[in-house]
């Protein structure tokens, strides 16, 4: 038997207070049909999201819609979910108020505000949120669509803080929108398919003030989980090693 869209009616609902209801709301107004407009979506293990209290939810990036599918994904489940975005959307007229009134989390990436956007995240796992974070930063530049290799803060989350860490995977927003192909294919409708796994047992590397290699080895198995679910949906085999992008040398062009 298919599992059900939404858990909504069947749990709790996370609720927001103040003007963050409306900024959700519209949010909501807005999302639920336009993904209903491009896709028919699919999901499977939603459930092991927590109905209530803190959850770190690690996925893979492919498009610029990842985020608007994702909340849409999260918020059937009964909660509401804090993402780690880009500062730069703060930006845009209307969407800052919509960010800011949600509770999400810019993230200042190189620059002296960098840790600003972890320490966000710290709060948000101590006040009970669900944070969505996307290890690799970016959307992926492999070709091919598997996960780069990832960033530490994911590690540093979820190692401060004993608390649900929640791998899973998405598949078949790419085929709607493709940022570095420039392509939008609306039409016809995509199927989306996702599959949230079990909590990862970090135990062993649980600490207030884990080192570098601590750090290195949880977000690796985080996303290798995430890569694992990616290839069951696709249903291929993944690749071995982690994409990692050529980079330009400083100061020159091409690759390094």
């Amino acid at each position: 038997m298919a599992e059900p869209r939404s858990l909504r009616g069947q749990r709790r609902n996370e609720k927001v207070a103040g003007m963050g209801k409306f900024w959700l709301g519209l949010a909501r107004w807005v999302f639920y049909p336009l993904t209903m407009l491009l896709s028919t979506v699919r999901v499977r293990g939603h459930e092991r999201i927590p109905e209530d209290g803190p959850a770190l939810i690690v996925l893979n990036h492919v498009s610029h819609l990842d985020p608007i599918f994702d909340a849409v994904t999260v918020h059937r489940s009964g909660r509401v979910p804090r993402f780690m975005a880009k500062n730069t959307l703060w930006n845009l007229p209307l969407v800052k108020n919509v960010l800011t009134g949600t509770g999400q989390i810019p993230v200042y990436r190189g620059t002296a505000d960098a840790q600003k956007a972890l320490r966000a995240g710290h709060e948000g796992l101590k006040t009970g949120k669900a944070i969505v974070i996307y290890p690799d930063g970016t959307i992926t530049k492999d070709p091919d669509g598997w996960p780069m290799i990832p960033k530490p803060g994911v590690a540093r989350l979820a190692l401060t803080h004993d608390i649900p860490v929640i791998p899973a995977a998405r598949w078949g927003t790419r085929d709607i929108y493709d940022h570095y192909d420039k392509k939008f294919r609306p039409f016809p409708r995509k199927t989306v398919h996702y599959v949230f796994g079990e909590p990862l047992d970090l135990t062993a590397y649980r600490s207030d003030n884990p080192d570098a290699e601590a750090l290195r080895e949880v977000s690796h198995l985080a996303m290798a989980r995430v890569r694992e679910l990616l290839a069951e949906i696709r249903d291929e085999q993944p690749p071995r090693e982690f994409y990692a992008p050529a980079r330009k040398p400083k100061g020159g062009h091409g690759k390094a």
